[in-house]
């Protein structure tokens, strides 16, 4: 619907992708149309109560749809009486039941404008994700929640396999850290610099989608095709709003970094575009009180917690950085350890373990090489790296 905020997400006018069986934009449901067959196709959250179609004598046997409205009760009992299949969209919920597309900063940072951070689409999605019972919602809540995660994994593959035709699956690097480093820190900088390297030789970054070490990756990548000057006056100009308890200053400043230095047009027009500049990340509403990260070039934001993070780990074949962090980050350390242990997802690459220091704190390592040694598919303690040095960081994660 024009001049709805979940208009691309709900699917919209997005052009036609590679899968042959789903509909996600009105142009491609009218090519379909016009060819009079609907048959064993899925129609994903489309608006076909504006601009009604007319569905006499189109096949629709088979045809699954999926979170679109329908003009009414008469159109959803004809198409079901001819063989469709109808899931049918939530109602009085702020987010969509089955998203077609990832989601990008404007669409999270939607309302800030006027409404501040209490008011914009990322904070209300967590009010209601709170008030419908956090990780454990009654079922009718449950499902709508379930429906839009299964809607960001399907529009994530597409993503994924947008940006695999044109670049290695390795090319994926995780960069992972603790959410509570204040803006122009020492680590703050340390990983938005390497992930600016990383973005900058053709590395797709993918992060947690959260403030801290997170928001730092993603930056990093954000500048990957400006100078090293220009990234370090734009964390100068973040650290006027350090700490992302204070939301709407810290809002304010990641929105006005993006006005100053804005996404080249040609970046932002397709899905590969919008991924070389800003990388991939995976937050969820479950850690909702933190401010949406608004530096990635595409987010598949989730209600589950445990899928965002099996995804993100999923994801990182071409190794996985962990900055200082501590609970959160010594979880996914372990996670992509079994992963890389049993090698579920394929062959690892390096885990790069940033500050000595910390880690030394931390003795992760002195656990990790006799574990990792003992893998079923030969010795994997030689992907451990523990380093000060992005250069070595680097050279770590071109192996």
């Amino acid at each position: 619907m024009p001049g709805d905020p979940l208009h691309p997400v709900l699917g919209g006018d997005i052009p036609f992708d590679a899968s042959p069986l789903e509909v996600e934009s009105r142009a491609e449901f009218d090519a379909h149309l016009a060819r009079r067959s609907l048959a064993g196709l899925v129609i994903l959250g489309l608006r076909l109560d504006v601009d009604p179609p007319d569905f006499a004598g189109v096949d629709v046997k088979g045809a699954l749809f999926v979170g679109c409205h329908l003009v009414g009760p008469d159109v959803e009992i004809d198409l079901i009486r001819r063989g469709a299949h109808l899931v049918p969209p939530f109602d009085a919920r702020p987010y969509p039941t089955h998203p077609a597309t990832l989601y990008t900063p404007e669409d999270l940072s939607f309302g800030f404008a006027h409404e501040g951070f209490a008011g914009m689409y990322d904070t209300l999605v967590y009010q209601h994700f709170i008030e419908h019972g956090g990780a454990g919602p009654d079922i009718r809540e449950a499902l709508a929640q379930r429906l839009h995660d299964a809607g960001i994994d399907n529009a994530l593959g597409k993503a994924l396999g947008a940006w695999s035709a044109t670049h290695q699956a390795k090319a994926a690097v995780g960069i992972m850290g603790g959410h509570a480093a204040p803006r122009g820190s020492a680590a703050y900088r340390m990983a938005a610099t390497l992930a600016w390297r990383l973005a900058s030789v053709g590395r797709l970054i993918v992060t947690g989608g959260g403030p801290g070490v997170m928001e730092a990756a993603n930056l990093g990548a954000y500048f990957a095709a400006r100078p090293a000057g220009q990234l370090s006056a734009a964390i100068d100009r973040l650290s006027a709003a350090p700490h992302f308890t204070d939301h709407d200053p810290y809002t304010a400043a990641a929105l006005a970094v993006r006005a100053a230095y804005p996404t080249p047009a040609t970046a932002a027009s397709d899905v590969v575009g919008k991924l070389r500049h800003g990388g991939l990340a995976l937050p969820t509403w479950l850690y909702g009180h933190e401010p949406a990260n608004l530096f990635a070039g595409q987010i598949g934001k989730y209600f589950s917690n445990a899928v965002r993070e099996d995804s993100i780990l999923r994801l990182s074949r071409g190794g996985i950085v962990f900055a200082p962090g501590w609970a959160g980050t010594v979880q996914e350390i372990f996670q992509a350890a079994t992963k890389t242990f049993y090698q579920t997802d394929g062959p690892s690459g390096a885990f790069v373990f940033l500050g000595v220091d910390h880690w030394r704190e931390l003795p992760v390592e002195a656990l990790l090489r006799p574990l990792l040694a003992k893998s079923p598919h030969g010795d994997q303690s030689n992907l451990i790296v523990v380093t000060d040095s992005l250069d070595v960081a680097m050279a770590a994660l071109s192996r």
